[in-house]
């Protein structure tokens, strides 16, 4: 079983937030300016659209360089929209030129294999808690 984590801690209590991914990984968010942010990084609620473009041409070019295939210039541009239900992602995939119809075939069945994809179709579940001082809040 996977497991992963993120740990986000505001910049000097902006709306700056310093991420770390696993332990092993750090990035930053912000809001854009119009919401009080100084939009330094992505917003939270964009990195969604970026995980799942990163997912996919990470899938497609993993399984391409265990095939030998030539995938230089792989773009995978993904459009999210938030503001319906269910939420809606329009994906497109650039391949380059010279590749067969099997091979783009397979390519095609790979995009669906995305883990982020699986997640998002699977649903989720939430559970929060809130701490002062390490002691949990009475419910």
């Amino acid at each position: 079983m996977s497991k992963f984590t993120a740990c986000a801690r505001s910049i000097d209590g902006s709306l700056r937030h310093a991420v770390d991914v696993n332990g092993r990984h750090f990035l930053v968010t912000d809001l854009p300016s119009s919401l009080g942010g100084a939009n330094a990084g992505p917003a939270p609620h964009e990195l969604l659209a970026a995980t799942f473009a990163s997912c996919v041409s990470t899938m497609v070019v993993f399984y391409g360089q265990s095939r030998n295939l030539n995938l230089d210039g792989v773009t995978v541009d993904v459009h999210y929209d938030a503001d319906v239900t269910p939420r809606h992602f329009e994906t497109t995939v650039r391949l380059p030129a010279g590749l067969n119809r099997r091979e783009t075939e397979s390519l095609r069945r790979v995009v669906e294999t995305c883990p982020v994809r699986r997640a998002l179709g699977a649903g989720f579940t939430f559970r929060e808690r809130l701490l002062v001082n390490d002691r949990a809040l009475a419910a």
